[in-house]
């Protein structure tokens, strides 16, 4: 064992997460150390070995305290870094009989595996050990006497000793993460970019309305009551070391166990928490006991709706901090784009004068806040790139609407100039009336319709189809479910504009529409290519039931590009089953055989659908089930339609045919262009269709022109002008439909 001295200097490295490199600076100088050079995401100081322990122990900031022992450079290959291990005294640092882990990070053009590195680095201390006559260490990965750090980056290496043990975030108190874990010193970092400990001073409240497990709420509330953040660890790194001081460790916990008792008794700080989750909060509270500051944070079941002000809070000015969800997925963003809004107006009609705190992955979300934001930090949340977003609270009269917000500054920015506000406030102006303009469309079209929509019964519709060529969406109502789809800008428009544009429609939509934001379902609709349209987007498996004239139809508006359900093919349904009396029906490319349904429900005595699908194939047969049709008379077929028609010998007395427009699908034997491809279609369908039998073909190729070869071989009457019901009459080149028959000999 190497001798204790409180007094000798050590060189240690401190890391943590990007972005906060210059808060864990002061910190480090606040605790006593002295820091000297910042890298990215660490900062190297120098410290005597009872500054370190007081480091490590109270730490807000840090994940790891390393205890550096060499820095070379020059190094690339495993035998220079073996050589510069097993020049190290390791003696000094591992006792006999006392387990390592190494903990290898970087890479060269010789080192291109952090397991390679790691071995590479225990066979150095090994060839250490054996030369000063110890006898070699076992390596246990999850609980070791001594972690050893190595970090290998363009061709400089450091070795060091892990003082911290576990990363310091992890403090002990949470294991019910709740949702969306924030870590605990990225929490600390966001609190003290908020000025949380300045306000602590000036008797200020705060607030976290939307506070999940609490982690925000706990680390404020150990920072109100001067309580070091590791101070209910068991174990740190260095008590393997073979250096480690323990009197020195226990004068730096006695003192913070003195501390903490005294500031939890003194703290009169006010500390509330939010939100409607009863498994969040169950969560939080937990938490808070394992923290040890349970009575120092009120928590409330209330959602963002709910938020009301207590009465008891009657200070002027406070924090309101929280770290929202933001979307990772496009699914998300309606219910998101409310919930952001609604975050602004409660923060303006309740808390004037406060500030507002708000971490997010999505600034454009942040955007619907309807605040400017004063100060911008970028942060990283994971490998997620974030920001915390800092605004003065102004009162709701006085503060523009959601879609009105300026972007944020950047952090080195003072303030904008008189004209660029000037200019911002004019743009943002505009994007209001257009959203306006946009919400007015929609109610207006539903108005339209709602005349057809009472006579004819139907519930699931089409409200808007890119109207305004601001906004492009179709926005289709199933019921109380409403599913946007909105179609990719094309390059020469600015992305950034367009989600923005897409953003104010969503926060909109809700009112104008009468629904809830979490019923508003979102797609991005690309040319598709093969089986694309097929494709799973999610796995919910989320579907509900509509009803189309007599047919029960199953809808899943969450995991598809596609519903189920295609709304503009509704007339030819209907006329399938108009016709469909005592007839033998085929449906090909039959999807979910939704026209399958209809016919047999209009009386068709048997029926066979055809697709490539199992997953469709499967929906088909629940929705044969929904509406209890007998499968020994309505079968389905799983095959290529090509090489079905061409060795089916049935025949039919009515054909549906539904082509894609294009599949390259490795189901099939060839690939499918509808343009290319149809007169061959065509005619392997007819030679199945029996004499005074309707072929219905159709397809969604908005520029299709039918080979006029098929014009002269039968008889051909195109009904596309009568095929759209008033929802669609706005755009009548969305499919086009033809109905053939025989021509009488």
């Amino acid at each position: 064992m190497i001798e204790s001295n409180q007094n000798t200097v050590l060189n240690l490295l401190a890391t943590c997460p990007k972005g906060i490199e210059g808060l864990l600076h002061d910190e480090l100088i606040a605790l006593g150390a002295t820091p000297g050079k910042t890298t990215v995401a660490g900062v190297y100081f120098t410290a005597s070995q009872a500054t370190a322990y007081r480091v490590c122990l109270w730490s807000r900031l840090a994940n790891r305290i390393i205890l550096t022992l060499v820095r070379e450079s020059m190094i690339d290959t495993a035998e220079q870094v073996r050589d510069v291990v097993a020049r190290i005294a390791w003696s000094q640092h591992l006792a006999p009989g006392n387990t390592l882990a190494v903990d290898f990070h970087g890479r060269s053009e010789h080192i291109r595996h952090t397991r390679f590195g790691a071995q590479t680095v225990k066979d150095g201390v090994v060839d250490a050990l054996q030369l000063a006559g110890q006898e070699r260490p076992n390596v246990d990965t999850k609980t070791p006497h001594l972690r050893i750090y190595a970090h290998l980056h363009r061709m400089n290496l450091t070795i060091g000793l892990d003082l911290s043990g576990e990363s310091l975030h992890r403090r002990g108190y949470r294991r019910d993460v709740g949702h969306a874990p924030l870590k605990e010193n990225l929490a600390a970092a966001l609190l003290v970019r908020a000025g949380w400990p300045e306000r602590l001073k000036a008797g200020e409240p705060l607030i976290d309305p939307l506070c999940g497990a609490g982690t925000l709420l706990i680390e404020a509330a150990m920072m109100a009551a001067d309580q070091a953040p590791n101070l209910n660890r068991e174990r740190f790194g260095f008590h393997g070391w073979a250096g480690h001081d323990d009197e020195a460790w226990r004068e730096q916990k006695r003192e913070a166990e003195a501390r903490a008792s005294i500031g939890r008794k003194r703290c009169k700080a006010q500390l509330l928490g939010f939100d409607q989750s009863p498994a969040a909060l169950t969560a939080a509270k937990a938490n808070a006991m394992r923290a040890g500051i349970p009575a120092l944070i009120s928590l409330h079941g209330q959602s963002l709706g709910q938020l009301t002000r207590p009465e008891t809070l009657t200070a002027e000015s406070g924090l309101l901090i929280t770290n929202p969800p933001y979307g990772e997925r496009l699914g998300e963003l309606p219910e998101l784009v409310r919930l952001y809004a609604q975050l602004g107006e409660k923060a303006k009609a309740l808390f004037p004068g406060w500030t507002l705190a708000v971490f997010t992955g999505n600034p454009d979300l942040g955007h619907r806040l309807g605040m400017r934001a004063h100060k911008q930090y970028a942060l990283k949340n994971g490998a997620l790139d974030a920001k915390l977003l800092l605004m003065e609270i102004g009162g709701a009269e006085h503060s523009p609407a959601a879609s009105d917000v300026a972007p944020a500054l950047p952090e080195t920015q003072a303030e904008a100039t008189p004209s660029e506000v000037a200019s911002e406030e004019q743009a943002a102006h505009k994007n209001q009336d257009n959203a306006q303009m946009f919400a007015n469309r929609l109610i207006k079209n539903q108005k339209r319709l709602k005349k057809w929509l009472k006579q004819s019964g139907e519930t699931s519709y089409r409200v808007y189809d890119a109207d305004m060529p601001e906004y492009a969406l179709a926005v289709d109502r199933y019921g109380d479910r409403v599913h946007v789809q909105e179609y990719a800008a094309p390059s020469s428009i600015n992305p950034a504009q367009a989600q923005k544009r897409l953003y104010d429609a969503l926060e909109v939509m809700p009112e104008a529409l009468n629904v809830d934001a979490s019923k508003i379902y979102i797609k991005r609709r690309e040319r598709q290519t093969g089986s694309a349209q097929y494709q799973k987007r999610a796995a919910s498996g989320e579907r509900f039931e509509v009803q189309e004239g007599d047919a029960r139809l199953w809808v899943n508006l969450r995991d598809y590009l596609d519903t189920g359900l295609f709304l503009d093919h509704r007339p030819v349904r209907r006329m399938i089953a108009e016709m469909a009396s005592g007839k033998r029906f085929l449906n090909l490319f039959c999807y979910t055989a939704t026209a399958t349904v209809q016919a047999a429900l209009g009386g068709a005595s048997d029926s066979v659908s055809v697709d490539m699908s199992n997953t469709y194939l499967e929906w088909a047969k629940d929705n044969f089930a929904l509406n209890k049709l007998d499968t020994r008379l309505h079968r389905v077929v799983r095959d290529d339609c090509f090489r079905w028609l061409e060795t089916a010998n049935a025949e039919f007395d009515l054909i549906f045919m539904d082509p894609p427009t294009f599949s390259n699908s490795k189901k099939m034997r060839d690939t499918l262009d509808v343009q290319r491809d149809h007169p061959r279609l065509v005619e392997l369908a007819m030679a199945r269709l029996a004499p005074g039998g309707t072929l219905v073909f159709s397809n969604n190729q908005r520029r299709f022109k039918l080979d006029e070869a098929l014009s002269e071989q039968f008889a051909v009457e195109d009904i596309t002008g009568r095929s759209f019901d008033p929802d669609f009459q706005r755009r009548t080149n969305l499919h086009h439909v033809f109905l053939l028959r025989h021509k009488a000999l």
